[in-house]
């Protein structure tokens, strides 16, 4: 199932989305579907009359998983951890697809990068791994777009990884996915960039939550990043990045210079 998170006739609605690629539905649900329940009410609109805005907008915090593929630390110069490494972006960091991505003064350096993104459906601790299952709502696509020269002189991450607009999430959650053998890919202006598989993810989903968990309590809402394959890159001023993940769909933004 798919749901989405839209504006129509000046309001805000969640919905669940249905029909064909290019002939999709929304059927508008009842309340919020993290707290309320997924509930269709006799109400829906045509993908033409909505705007999709980012399907979730954190309750508390983005985690993001640094180096979960051995080729993205190797392109940066760096070694694979032996343990998942995590950092965090604030919500103020998401935006949705179509929204375009004002790109920090203090940077001439940001880079992309295609990542699955988990969205957490209760409030969990110390998660085992065999239920991590229990807690997640769905899946959507993320761009954990990166101040490179930041990061290079910063102590820490957070000015590179969680300036305004740092997080594109989107087009809508997936509820239902085997994220074993993904697909991810990411093109630049048309030119593709990155084309990897969460096969080859150093640590799964399954084991990236259980151990975040144990780190902090993941609430409803919560998003987590998995991490990027090779193949990222700089980006600027009119550039355009679309990402796609197998089994959910695509997320385009287009970088502006203020």
């Amino acid at each position: 199932m798919r749901i989405a998170r839209f504006t129509a006739e000046d309001q805000l609605f969640y919905g669940r989305v249905d029909g064909e690629e290019g002939q999709e539905t929304l059927t508008v649900l009842a309340g919020d579907p993290f707290y309320a329940g997924i509930n269709p009410v006799d109400k829906t609109y045509s993908m033409d009359d909505v705007r999709l805005v980012a399907p979730i907008i954190p309750r508390s915090k983005v985690v993001a998983v640094a180096r979960n593929w051995n080729d993205h630390a190797a392109e940066l110069g760096n070694d694979a951890p032996t343990s998942p490494q995590f950092f965090l972006k604030p919500n103020t960091s998401v935006v949705g697809p179509g929204d375009p991505v004002t790109l920090p003064d203090a940077s001439e350096e940001v880079s992309f990068e295609a990542e699955l993104a988990v969205v957490i459906g209760r409030m969990c601790k110390s998660v085992p791994v065999e239920r991590v299952p229990e807690v997640i709502f769905g899946y959507t696509c993320g761009n954990d777009l990166t101040a490179r020269d930041l990061q290079r002189t910063d102590l820490q991450w957070t000015r590179a990884k969680g300036f305004d607009g740092a997080c594109p999430l989107g087009p809508w959650i997936e509820t239902d996915l085997d994220t074993e053998d993904l697909s991810i890919r990411s093109w630049v202006d048309g030119d593709l960039k990155q084309d990897g598989t969460t096969r080859d993810m150093t640590f799964g989903v399954a084991e990236l939550i259980s151990q975040i968990s144990d780190a902090f309590t993941l609430l409803p809402g919560d998003v987590i990043l998995t991490g990027t394959p090779a193949g990222v890159g700089i980006v600027d001023d009119g550039q355009e990045v679309e990402i796609e993940i197998q089994g959910i769909g695509s997320l385009t933004n287009r970088m502006r210079r203020a």
